[in-house]
């Protein structure tokens, strides 16, 4: 089964420094039909004004992934994590038993646009932890960017699932084999592919249970397409 889950569909938060695009729900957005996909619980596509941002607060027991599209983000947290986190990176802040965290624009002057990412975590009230990797250039191939294991130099979280980044240039098509006992998220960052013959472009979803074969992606638009692809217990 495939469903797709249009960007234009999701509950949308806007205030004068946050545009926020709500692909599960999320907060005040509420959709019983979309409450998450298996473990991974949140994908929401936030844009933030220059200067602006989200003051310190607390989470418990979450896998936190932030992947920043473009400007930067600035993070700090309760363990001592932090820094800036550029285009094409990935943090991790596992929250634990507990951790108070902030993510601002680290701009003055440009916008900041990044996926903010919740996984439930395979144990509880663990030791919160955090970690960032940097961006992978080019295109054409699969960057392993978070897994249990840090295989590769991804970065090691806790939960059976694997994040890829996928960059397309126009024309160029790679696949992945598909486990029919897995399930797997395609969230289209950039640009405009197919996955498996359906057309997709940035903002939109989709999701596959019990599918086996392989997972196709093809970019069919001018410049690069860019897709963030979840590989998760079914």
């Amino acid at each position: 089964m495939i469903v797709l889950r249009p960007g234009a569909e999701r509950g949308q938060v806007q205030l004068d420094w946050l545009d926020s695009r709500h692909t599960f729900s999320f907060g005040h957005y509420y959709d019983p039909a979309w409450m998450g996909f298996g473990m991974l619980r949140v994908i929401n596509e936030d844009r933030v004004a220059p200067g602006g941002g989200f003051e310190p607060h607390r989470h418990a027991n979450m896998e936190i992934l932030s992947y920043v599209v473009s400007g930067g983000l600035a993070h700090r947290d309760s363990t001592g994590g932090g820094g800036v986190i550029g285009p094409g990176e990935l943090q991790w802040m596992s929250a634990g038993h507990g951790v108070e965290h902030s993510e601002f624009n680290a701009s003055d002057v440009e916008p900041v646009h990044f996926l903010q990412i919740w996984l439930q975590p395979d144990r509880v009230n663990a030791a919160p932890a955090y970690a960032h990797r940097g961006a992978c250039e080019g295109g054409g191939a699969w960057t392993l960017m978070a897994s249990p294991d840090g295989a590769d130099g991804s970065l090691a979280i806790r939960q059976d699932a694997r994040l890829f980044e996928a960059r397309l240039d126009q024309g160029e098509a790679i696949g992945r084999p598909l486990k029919s006992d897995r399930r797997y998220w395609v969230q289209v960052v950039a640009g405009e592919l197919t996955v498996n013959d359906r057309a997709a472009s940035a903002g939109d979803a989709l999701g596959l249970v019990d599918e086996a074969g392989e997972l196709a992606l093809e970019a069919i638009g001018r410049g690069q397409a860019v897709a963030l692809v979840f590989d998760l217990p079914g």
